[in-house]
């Protein structure tokens, strides 16, 4: 039973907005938000993702390889309830349905000499498991700090100066996997971007590879160690039914984020917001740029301890004997040190 001192909402939050087209202070986050992701819910718009570490104007996006450029007119600044938004259409166009995800890490941070690669700057939040490193690469195996003081579970790393993939390490997979985010590809075995070796409790492993240390180029990383109560990185095999499979977090998830890994299929994101009741049907996908999909008995049903897979949809989530990843962040755990505890929708 999962047992949490801190309340989640106070480090990752959805936030739900209508854009305006001039620019827009978005309030009630509840904290200043350290890793934004945005997108359109209403139109076909690029995901849309900023931190505090690279700094505001700082655009990448989750479902294309481009390099990051600054966009005067994207996210303007950050605030301690929220952040203000400028007329880019992507995050604030007039009349638009638009989402964001928010985590809280720790503000810009400062340079991390663990590793054999010292970083710009790390910004890590050892309560959440969660941290934003910058650094540039060697072009040679290296290995690079990333603050959190545990082993991480999640190394999701881009290149901001070239075109390249997001490459994901993930510790349900191994060190010779990899998943990018930006495309649909199954899980890539016989891989050697994380040079075959686990993370520790101080940095990751990352070979010669472009993708990951290319020679003087520079990089970001967002690294996720799971929390009990608060953050869950698993795996779940799909039955192809509408009465699918239960997957135990220990919480009551504010967001899912899935990837089918046995075969092609798109990421996709659920979060409590966007319908907020069960079932849950609203969903995006991060490799692709299309509007907010929401098809009757192709969602989840968020639980008080988990979700519950209800759709047939046989790539995104849910094929019989499929093999799934997922990432969970709580909205309230199963048990809490105030008394709080999670109950279904």
């Amino acid at each position: 039973m999962a047992f949490i001192n801190f309340q989640p909402k106070n480090y990752f939050n959805t936030k739900l907005f209508t854009g305006t087209g001039s620019e827009n202070a978005i309030t009630g986050i509840g904290f200043q938000p350290d890793w934004v992701w945005f997108k359109s819910r209403s139109n076909t718009e690029h995901h849309k993702l900023y931190d505090a570490v690279r700094g505001v104007q700082k655009t990448l996006y989750s479902n294309l390889d481009n390099a990051s450029y600054t966009d005067a007119q994207s996210l303007k600044s950050f605030g301690s309830d929220g952040y203000t938004v400028g007329t880019e259409s992507a995050i604030n166009g007039n009349g638009q349905s638009i989402a964001s995800w928010n985590w809280k890490a720790n503000g810009q941070g400062s340079s991390n000499t663990d590793g054999s690669i010292n970083t710009t700057y790390t910004s890590a939040n050892t309560t959440s498991g969660f941290s934003i490193s910058t650094y540039t690469g060697t072009g040679s195996n290296a290995t690079v700090g990333h603050g959190l003081g545990v082993v991480p579970n999640i190394v999701l790393v881009k290149s901001t100066s070239a075109d390249q993939h997001w490459c994901m390490y993930n510790s349900n997979l191994g060190n010779t996997s990899r998943l990018l985010l930006n495309l649909t590809n199954a899980v890539e075995t016989s891989r050697s971007e994380w040079n075959s070796t686990n993370p520790t409790s101080s940095f990751f492993y990352v070979n010669n590879d472009d993708v990951v240390n290319g020679s003087s180029a520079t990089y970001v990383a967002y690294c996720f160690a799971e929390k009990q109560g608060f953050s869950k990185f698993g795996r779940y095999t799909g039955n192809g039914s509408t009465n699918g499979s239960f997957i135990y977090t220990g919480f009551s998830p504010a967001i899912i984020i899935a990837k089918k890994t046995s075969g092609t299929g798109d990421w996709i994101i659920w979060d409590n917001k966007r319908d907020g009741y069960n079932e849950t049907l609203k969903r995006v996908y991060p490799n692709d740029s299309g509007a907010e999909e929401n098809s009757a008995t192709q969602g989840v049903d968020f639980l008080s301890n988990g979700f519950k897979l209800r759709g047939t949809n046989s790539n995104a989530w849910n094929a019989s004997g499929g093999a799934y990843i997922f990432m969970a962040f709580a909205e309230l755990p199963f048990v809490a040190s105030n008394g709080v505890a999670a109950t279904a929708r």
